[in-house]
């Protein structure tokens, strides 16, 4: 058989069909059958094997066929006839070379910036309520992990990426620790959850924390340099951070779709938000979760721990004299 120009088929002892195939009530064929692109619709006797490629095989009633039958990528119909060998039939893995391929379609962007700020004002919204729900239940912890930041902010960040470095190994540690017990294999499971829920804790409630003090700092700055600031609290201080923790991830959703450019302002609100996560994970160690007042690296005395400690220098009222340099001379005896 020959199927265009590049394509010979042969079977010895028997035939090859190129499409639609059919035994008649009368014939009686001797011989394997292969047929291709077609299917083989059988009335009469056939001695031999039948195989189709790409089409089905029909065994109408009355009709024979001394053989085993074999549809690849079809089915075998057996309407009243009758098959003395196996009946079997099988499908392609593999899909044709001519089958459509799906086309990526090109975000505009427009489409991308829209889709990349829904992203990040979802994140600000969970962070957002999340830190109000830490307000309004645990407020002097979140203060504590707050100013665990705004004075020690440097050893806060060397514990926190020490703190990332060992979160594997300490976890393996409590897993094995466990397993050699019997009665630790059945608290297994719950240290696992506990453990995995205090890491998180951790980590969120030290953003948050770290939200808090930025938004602290700058409100109690801008009431130091004589402006009006309205009730200022733990939540307008979260919320004012929360935004100025946004301010890069918002850059990067305006000029995220500028190539190269994008890329590098993505990079460094990654690096940012790395950085001060660090540092608010490493506080809420420090701190215990805000359990622990008198935080580690107080390089600052008691007294400078106050409120009034970000404030500026009275605008009115007496100066301060300075003190003389040398000592006055003693009048003559």
């Amino acid at each position: 058989m020959q199927a265009g120009s590049d394509l010979r088929l042969s079977v010895v002892g028997g035939r090859t069909q190129l499409g639609e195939f059919s035994i008649g009530s009368n014939e009686h064929l001797s011989g394997d059958i292969l047929v291709v692109k077609g299917s083989a619709d059988i009335y009469g006797q056939l001695d031999g094997n039948l195989v189709t490629v790409d089409g089905n095989i029909i065994v109408h009633p009355g009709a024979l066929i001394s053989g085993s039958v074999l549809a690849y990528n079809g089915q075998v119909h057996d309407l009243g006839g009758e098959i003395t060998g196996e009946i079997r039939t099988l499908s392609s893995l593999v899909q044709p070379l001519t089958s459509p391929v799906a086309q990526v379609v090109p975000v505009s962007p427009v489409v991308a910036t829209l889709q990349k700020a829904a992203g990040v004002a979802g994140v600000f919204l969970s962070l957002a309520v999340l830190g109000f729900g830490i307000v309004l239940f645990a407020r002097p912890n979140l203060e504590i992990v707050s100013d665990t930041i705004s004075h020690s902010f440097g050893r806060s960040f060397i514990v926190g990426l020490l703190g990332q470095i060992l979160v594997l190994p300490t976890f393996g540690m409590i897993v094995v620790g466990l397993v050699l017990s019997v009665a630790g294999i059945l608290l297994l499971p719950f240290a696992v959850i506990v453990y995995a829920l205090l890491v998180i804790l951790a980590s969120v409630g030290g953003y948050l924390a770290m939200a808090h003090a930025m938004g602290e700092t700058y409100i109690r700055r801008r009431m130091a340099a004589g402006l009006t600031v309205s009730s200022p609290n733990s939540y307008r201080y979260l919320l004012v951070g929360l935004i100025g923790l946004s301010a890069l991830w918002a850059f990067w959703v305006i000029f995220g779709w500028v190539p190269f450019a994008g890329d590098v302002i993505k990079g460094i609100a990654l690096l940012v938000t790395w950085l001060l996560g660090t540092a608010g994970f490493g506080a809420a160690l420090l701190s215990r979760a805000g359990l622990r007042e008198g935080f580690a690296g107080r390089i600052l005395p008691p007294e400078a721990m106050t409120d009034e400690y970000l404030w500026a220098t009275p605008q009115f009222g007496a100066p301060a004299a300075s003190r003389p340099t040398t000592r006055p001379t003693p009048p003559p005896a």
